[in-house]
């Protein structure tokens, strides 16, 4: 995957002009766009490729995921990037600044749990954070026939991980959905897991 390099100057901008840099630079380390390029390469293995797609991305937190989507081969119509935190709106527009001025992105403050789409794919790399009450009623909210894609962790040191799993197994019973894909990417303190599937109906 080649990142064009107006979007690597649009996330320059975003961490410059962040009022916590080092908190924005977070959503670039290395285990964090790997995993977004992991999930790139292999929805595009899945994504259905006979029509443009809109793609909800829940705990979109600074808009890296929906900047290496966009410049993967994935056929996008549109993305919104939603997340719970007011501080990300500005900076995930920016990161994604070029798309933004086409009309492709938009970034939104919300809770993932009440935010309804009817978006072709809806992708929550927020599993960790959220309850499994939570969880259950974001799951509810998501289109009958839209792909799913869920990533997870078993990195349980942090206290704002709430519901990790132990393994991809556990993982996948947490997530209640009808997998497709499965996997594990393993990095130097802790495994990342990812489904990708649809909702058992």
């Amino acid at each position: 995957m080649k990142i064009d390099i107006q979007d690597v100057l649009f996330w320059m901008d975003a961490i410059r002009n962040s009022d916590d840099q080092y908190r924005t630079l977070e959503s670039f380390w290395k285990g964090q766009v790997n995993s977004k390029v992991w999930l790139a390469t292999e929805l595009y293995k899945t994504i259905s490729k006979t029509k443009k797609n809109n793609i909800v991305i829940y705990g979109g937190w600074n808009g890296v995921l929906a900047s290496i989507l966009f410049n993967s081969r994935l056929p996008l119509k549109r993305i919104t990037s939603v997340d719970i935190d007011p501080v990300c709106e500005d900076i995930a527009n920016t990161v994604n600044k070029r798309y933004e001025m086409l009309g492709k992105f938009e970034a939104v403050t919300h809770d993932m749990c009440k935010y309804v789409t009817g978006a072709d794919v809806v992708i929550n790399t927020s599993c960790e954070h959220i309850t499994q009450e939570q969880y259950d009623q974001w799951l509810d909210n998501q289109p009958d026939n839209a792909l799913i894609v869920l990533q997870s962790n078993n990195y349980f040191d942090l206290d704002e991980h709430i519901r990790c799993s132990t393994d991809l197994d556990d993982f996948t019973r947490m997530s209640k959905i009808k997998p497709y894909y499965r996997g594990t990417l393993d990095m130097p303190k802790y495994d990342r897991y990812m489904i990708i599937g649809k909702k058992n109906v």
